[in-house]
């Protein structure tokens, strides 16, 4: 069990432990000079990143944000800029959440487009989606919603000539919990390799309030099941998946289901097939 943890471990490039505030500290700081140099390599001066009320866009903004004030700090230039985007569906069921959020950011700008519309329409014209089951066609909607919250972001970086994070770790990438194209799409992954708990742990550092930082974790894209828990889905808890990844041991039911999970959405973590 072990050698399967570790091999996946090794894949996913998953953080050891923080032994203390030092080191917690120096991964922040190494993880905001990443994004430093990605804008730098782009020769770009924008990050943008969509808010969604949870604590890894929480943890991602606020990592961009301090990349965003050094850089300016730095050079002197005030072009460089942070943009945190709401991408509601209609009314957004934990908005207060969300709104809580942005006042622990405190983005240089905060833009808000509703995907409702866009959805719908799409959704509309879709000739395969009349029929469907209800399920079926919560679950195909609920990844338009993702895929469209991708599509507006990138549209503000292109309008403004920026970068899009995304905000994948390795306690969702282990799981596959990500739209293929959708939240999964992004010029730069700044959390890529953290486990949840440690996802918590630098949202913490930044001074986020516990209700964010341990606020129950979920998708929220299925109108059937409004605010899903994550782990309910998954089938195991990020406890269970944190442990897993850092080699200590979990029970064999967990096991199972987390080494079929990774291996049935190997497809997601690829590049598209190419002969």
């Amino acid at each position: 069990m072990q050698a399967v943890q570790q091999e996946i471990a090794q894949a996913l490039k998953v953080q050891p432990p923080f032994a203390d505030a030092a080191a917690l500290e120096a991964e922040v700081a190494r993880r905001v000079a990443f994004i430093k140099d990605c804008l730098a390599n782009a020769r770009l001066k924008t990050l943008v990143l969509g808010i969604s009320g949870g604590v890894d866009s929480l943890t991602a903004a606020l990592l961009a944000q301090r990349a965003v004030n050094e850089l300016r700090a730095d050079t002197g230039d005030q072009a460089y800029t942070f943009i945190a985007v709401r991408l509601p569906y209609q009314v957004q069921h934990d908005e207060h959440d969300a709104q809580a959020c942005l006042e622990v950011i405190k983005a240089d700008e905060v833009h808000t487009v509703d995907i409702a519309p866009a959805v719908r329409a799409l959704a509309a014209e879709v000739v395969e989606l009349k029929n469907g089951s209800p399920t079926l066609v919560d679950f195909v909607v609920g990844n338009v919603k993702a895929r469209t919250r991708m599509v507006a972001q990138y549209t503000i970086a292109g309008a403004r000539a920026g970068l899009v994070i995304g905000t994948d770790h390795a306690a969702e990438a282990v799981m596959g919990f990500f739209t293929k194209f959708g939240d999964g799409a992004c010029d730069l992954a700044p959390l890529s390799g953290l486990v949840k708990n440690q996802v918590r742990a630098i949202a913490r550092s930044f001074g986020a309030p516990e209700s964010l930082v341990e606020k129950v974790p979920t998708a929220d894209l299925e109108d059937l099941e409004p605010g899903k828990p994550d782990e309910a889905s998954h089938g195991v808890t990020y406890q269970q998946i944190d442990a897993f990844l850092h080699g200590l041991p979990v029970d064999r039911e967990a096991f199972d289901i987390i080494v079929a999970t990774y291996r049935k959405t190997q497809h997601k973590r690829e590049l598209p097939f190419a002969p």
